[in-house]
């Protein structure tokens, strides 16, 4: 309580002052006049201060389930339907980094870690190690391994999942979290929240993402906790600690006229114990509960949730809104969902004025499993992947395309925008590399690194100290281009992609487009200590065209270590016989395995070895050559001096420093 005398030709205006500072810092005030309110002509007024203990709520909500309706309505009449399997070319591939790995676990153990862009930000991934075992997703099953020593290898536990489809997983002290997919249909009607039991006009199929939750203080016995199950497609997830953020692109089931609301809300049900006794699916959320942001993207749901590891009674924390999910970056505070809104065209071929190609972005607070929305922005154009976007000293850096390479009328360009707390766009540099597109993308600190390519490949160097002004500091122009960087430390790069030579010149009019072809995996080395004069320190170049990595597309898929001198990327190999018949003569089918690379600043790339999981050359053949072999090594990982490989078939065991196989865990048909 505080107590206060005031004149009284000034007390009404203070009160105002005072009302209105403590509205804006979330107070309440409570004006009481005492039962003498006047000794000597002053009056005495106590004033008392209370904690506003309402929840601020920032996100549009539907006022009604016909509101909802009539937005999706709305958004079929006017041609804007996206299906959720149609988001985006790269979504699919990178549904399937920082620089050093996921926080460590207790063991003393040297281990490797799954390769992720945020520091203490942990990724899923289809295998993890602690230093003592290893969980894998195995033939659509769940395995551990006794990992270490070598010596003792052997597995552990085998839990068939049934019509459970495993995607990834993490893993948190003695618990174990599975991303995969299930397939319901309904035979008895859908409860409605809130509402009596009624018929679902005809047979539901519902596609859900399907997330359970283990304990594997037994590894020969793991206890399923806690089953979760949202209708529609997993997008990504992301680990802080216990709580495991995921998102869940949703398309609306009945999407038709005169829909109700609840018949489009996607559906959801969990369910406790090892006996998985589930209950009836039910709508998500209340018609009045879903957010919206504008301007108004009535195709999709997206639900971001959250789940504890370490407390399986603990609620699950959703947030559900119109709209779709492409991509996701998460830092250690917040959460950045970006959706690209594609161009559209009236009947004459031109583009409508209000709907250029530009990304909105969401963004939502996270704190020990809650989720609060916190505000939306938007940028010109598209972006590539997770790696086009940053927060940096409470600012939000992100990269795009806009156009394509291809458009004789009008040239893509790149650009690169700093957007504030608020997500305002504070600062830009745009027009960047005309005619190119970008294919990679990495933040670090103050600095920007930006690879574009249309037939040579420019690595831009974008000074960002100053929010205001982003500028480009210098750029390298060389043959190849990279779809993925990684740090090697504060003024060195590694760069993996393509290596590519230009196309003829008689070629290039007939086709009246400027291009090159690409040949075999490129790996180099930038010095970028001189930001005004990068510099490619090192390259090598692996296998003719043809020759593919996963890394290409899936930074999980890449071992690095600067301590160790390693890396390691899985390769499949072509290679052309004899002389080259054309520059884009494609190679044959050789290898495919594990490269293993020593890594220096003074001798660049070393070739260790190579690992496989063919025995033999028509194994290899007959595999289908491709990344779908089940012998086709997928991820690698390091347990102190043993180098383990994963594919569908086998985990392998080699010497990390002479290559050679200890051991061989086949997982069986």
């Amino acid at each position: 309580m505080i107590k206060m005398r005031f004149e009284n030709k000034v007390i009404f205006s203070i009160i105002f002052v005072l009302s209105i500072l403590f509205i804006l810092s979330a107070r309440e005030i409570e004006i009481k006049q005492p039962e003498n309110p006047k000794i000597n002509n002053i009056t005495e007024f106590k004033i008392e201060i209370k904690p506003n203990n309402k929840k601020i709520d920032n996100l549009p909500r539907f006022k009604s389930g016909e509101e909802l309706v009539k937005a999706f309505e709305e958004a079929r009449t006017q041609g804007r339907e996206i299906f959720a399997e149609t988001l985006s070319p790269r979504v699919a591939k990178t549904l399937a980094v920082a620089e050093q790995a996921s926080v460590q676990a207790s063991s003393t153990r040297d281990f490797s870690e799954t390769n992720i862009q945020v520091a203490g930000v942990d990724e899923a991934d289809i295998i993890k190690t602690d230093g003592d075992y290893i969980y894998t997703i195995a033939k659509s099953n769940l395995v551990i391994v006794k990992a270490y020593p070598a010596s003792d290898v052997d597995t552990l536990s085998t839990t068939k999942l049934n019509n459970f489809v495993p995607n990834e997983l993490f893993i948190h002290n003695n618990r174990l979290l599975l991303f995969g997919y299930s397939n319901y249909n309904f035979d008895e009607p859908v409860v409605r929240i809130g509402e009596p039991i009624r018929a679902v006009p005809y047979p539901r199929y519902v596609g859900a993402v399907s997330v359970k939750l283990y304990d594997i203080s037994d590894k020969e016995n793991p206890k399923l906790l806690r089953t979760v199950d949202f209708e529609g497609n997993y997008l990504t997830s992301r680990k802080i600690g216990p709580d495991v953020y995921f998102v869940v692109n949703s398309y609306p089931h009945y999407y038709k006229e005169n829909s109700s609301c609840e018949n489009i809300i996607p559906l959801y049900r969990e369910s406790k114990g090892n006996n998985q006794e589930f209950k009836d699916f039910n709508p998500i959320s209340k018609c009045t509960e879903i957010g919206y942001i504008e301007p108004i993207q009535a195709n999709n749901f997206i639900t971001i949730a959250s789940i504890s590891m370490s407390n399986e009674n603990k609620a699950i924390e959703k947030e559900v809104i119109v709209g779709s999910g492409q991509n996701v970056y998460a830092s250690l505070e917040n959460l950045y969902i970006a959706q690209t809104t594609w161009s559209r065209y009236n009947e004459f071929g031109k583009l409508t004025e209000d709907s250029a190609e530009k990304t909105i972005i969401t963004k939502f607070a996270l704190d020990n499993g809650k989720i609060k929305y916190l505000g939306t922005g938007e940028v010109k154009g598209r972006i590539l992947n997770q790696f086009s976007m940053d927060e940096f000293d409470n600012h939000f850096r992100i990269a795009t395309t806009i156009g394509e390479v291809w458009d004789r009328n009008k040239k893509s360009s790149n650009n690169v925008y700093v957007l504030d707390e608020a997500l305002k766009v504070v600062g830009s540099l745009e027009d960047l590399a005309p005619g190119e597109k970008i294919y990679s993308v990495r933040f670090m600190g103050k600095k920007g690194y930006v690879v574009t390519f249309k037939k040579i490949d420019p690595l831009f160097v974008i000074d960002l100290s100053d929010h205001e002004k982003p500028s480009v500091l210098g750029k390298l122009k060389i043959p190849g281009y990279s779809d993925y960087i990684h740090p090697y430390d504060e003024t060195h790069l590694i760069g993996i992609g393509k290596d590519t030579v230009e196309a003829d010149e008689n070629l290039k009019q007939q086709r009246e487009i400027d291009f090159a072809w690409y040949r075999g995996i490129k790996m180099a080395i930038f010095d970028v200590s001189d930001v005004e004069h990068p510099i490619e320190m090192y390259k090598v170049v692996i296998g003719d065209r043809g020759t593919d990595s996963p890394v290409l597309r899936d930074h999980k898929a890449f071992l690095f270590d600067k301590d160790k001198s390693l890396l390691v990327i899985p390769i499949t190999l072509a290679e052309i016989k004899g002389e080259r018949s054309s520059p884009y003569q494609y190679g044959e089918f050789t290898f495919q395995g594990a490269y293993v690379y020593d890594i220096t600043l003074e001798d660049g790339f070393d070739l260790r070895g190579r690992v496989t999981h063919y025995d033999d050359d028509e194994a290899f053949k007959k595999s289908g050559y491709y990344f779908g072999g089940d012998s086709s090594i997928k991820r690698s990982l390091y347990i102190e001096n043993v180098l383990y490989t994963l594919s569908d078939n086998r985990l392998q065991l080699n010497d990390l420093d002479k290559l050679e196989r200890l051991k061989v865990l086949d997982f069986g048909n």
